[in-house]
């Protein structure tokens, strides 16, 4: 930090100047008479050239001896920091570059400055006490055993109201060199630094009930095998048709447990790859046929029909076929497994344009089932979550099919939204930006087929 005019700082360093003193100037004033009075005796009294010479190199002499003394270098004496001029400008540009809240007070607790960033914590005013903004009593009392004299602190603590909401912050004493301590032997000024650990906490949450889940549904299969495989080994050991039935449970459950493995490694691969953006074009139409096609044979097994609404042309985006395959084989099993009450199932896609004024291309899945309940939706896309147990099970399903379909879009940069009513079934609809790439030639433009009517009572929830 540089010193300034008018800095109070300005004098915080000894300077190595001499400082002319008037003991200097007299020095000099009585040489020079000194000198004057020998040249005069020498003239108009007779004495020796030799002694004159002697005289004045003695006068000289002290003179100059003299001068020295009265311009030895001497620190000068440094200038005071008042406590009402600091933090300066230097330390306020310092405070303002960091990007979590940051607030310096006085040994009393009331505040001095307050960085940009700290107005996400709510307005308060220099002068005002800090606990008017910050009032959870742990943090006060750590801020109190600071101001008072003690060592540095970290503290965490937990606000319940609207939302919980966790926060840590580092507590530093500030003394400033060269000034007399505080009488109570506190420090100057102390240092509040705050992080928002919100959403630190919020994705541990998520960690920790994701191993949780994981482990519960892998357990549920593995304890049928176990409890089959005791069985089979004593009392049904010599029965035929116990043992087929028990070998055909137990087969069902090692590929439900199959299935979850794969997603979770599906799952675990789609995320490592998800700061990567597809660039191939690709055409939707074409991938949601291929999705509706491989569903077939399910469709046929629980008698649901598959209406197709396409468009003939393409729907060019620039994706991963394969990864946009998957999110289109996860929405169309869940109709058809979720929707059998309505007995068919609308895929339809078309253009329209985007919020950005870009044209966009969107895919919708729709079943005509018992619908979603509106406080369902907002946590449908979560890894595990299920709107009911036991029938999720007993349709075979993982509780992933959705958290897949949403890290996929999340790395087309896709929106996914879902519209529902009970006992009006949901629509699923899919939109991503158009590829800019030439059109493609249509096949056949005079067969284009008419997109139903879609509309819904809309509960939606963009995807991410």
């Amino acid at each position: 930090m540089s010193d300034e005019a008018g800095d109070p700082d300005a004098e915080s360093f000894p300077s190595a100047r001499p400082e002319r003193r008037p003991i200097r100037g007299a020095a000099i004033f009585v040489a020079g008479a000194a000198v004057a009075f020998l040249a005069w005796a020498m003239l108009f009294t007779g004495l020796p050239w030799q002694a004159t010479a002697v005289g004045t190199v003695l006068v000289v002499g002290v003179a100059t001896i003299v001068s020295r003394a009265g311009t030895r270098p001497r620190p000068r004496r440094r200038a005071g920091l008042e406590r009402t001029q600091w933090p300066d400008a230097g330390m306020k540009l310092a405070v303002d570059a960091l990007p979590d809240p940051c607030f310096i007070t006085d040994a009393r607790g009331r505040l001095r400055y307050a960085n940009r960033a700290a107005a996400s914590l709510g307005a308060i005013q220099p002068g005002d006490p800090l606990s008017f903004r910050l009032r959870t009593p742990s943090f006060l009392e750590a801020l109190d055993r600071v101001a008072t004299g003690g060592a540095t602190e970290r503290i965490a603590w937990a606000e319940k109201v609207p939302t919980d909401l966790w926060y840590e912050a580092h507590i530093a004493p500030i003394r400033i060199p060269g000034r007399a301590p505080e009488a109570s032997g506190g420090p100057d000024f102390v240092l509040v630094m705050v992080r928002d650990l919100t959403e630190q906490r919020r994705v541990e949450k998520l960690r920790v009930d994701f191993v949780a889940n994981a482990s519960h549904e892998l357990r549920t299969p593995l304890a049928s095998l176990t409890g089959f495989i005791e069985t089979l080994q004593g009392p049904a050991r010599n029965d035929a048709a116990a043992r087929e039935r028990f070998l055909a449970i137990m087969a069902e459950q090692a590929r439900r447990m199959k299935r979850l493995i794969d997603d979770l490694l599906n799952l675990s691969r789609i995320e490592m790859r998800s700061h990567i953006r597809p660039t191939v074009p690709v055409d939707l139409v074409e991938i949601a046929h291929q999705a509706a096609d491989s569903l077939e044979p399910l469709a046929a097994e629980l008698d649901v029909e598959i209406e197709r609404a396409l468009e003939c042309g393409p729907l060019v985006v620039r994706g991963d076929r394969d990864e946009l395959g998957q999110v289109f084989e996860n929405l169309i099993e869940n109709a058809l497994k979720y929707g059998t009450e309505g007995k068919r199932v609308v895929i339809a896609g078309g253009r329209e344009p985007g919020p950005d004024g870009r044209g966009q291309v969107f895919v919708t899945v729709r079943d005509f089932g018992v619908g979603i309940a509106a406080e369902h939706l907002p946590r449908l896309t979560e890894r595990f979550y299920r709107i009911d147990n036991d029938a999720s099970r007993a349709r075979r399903g993982t509780g992933l099919g959705l958290a897949i379909v949403k890290h996929i879009l999340g790395r087309h940069a896709a929106r996914l939204g879902i519209d529902s009513r009970p006992g009006e079934g949901a629509a699923f609809t899919v939109r991503l930006d158009a590829a800019d790439v030439p059109s493609v030639t249509r096949n056949d433009a005079g067969d284009e087929k008419k997109i139903k009517d879609l509309d819904l009572h809309k509960t939606t929830m963009p995807g991410s």
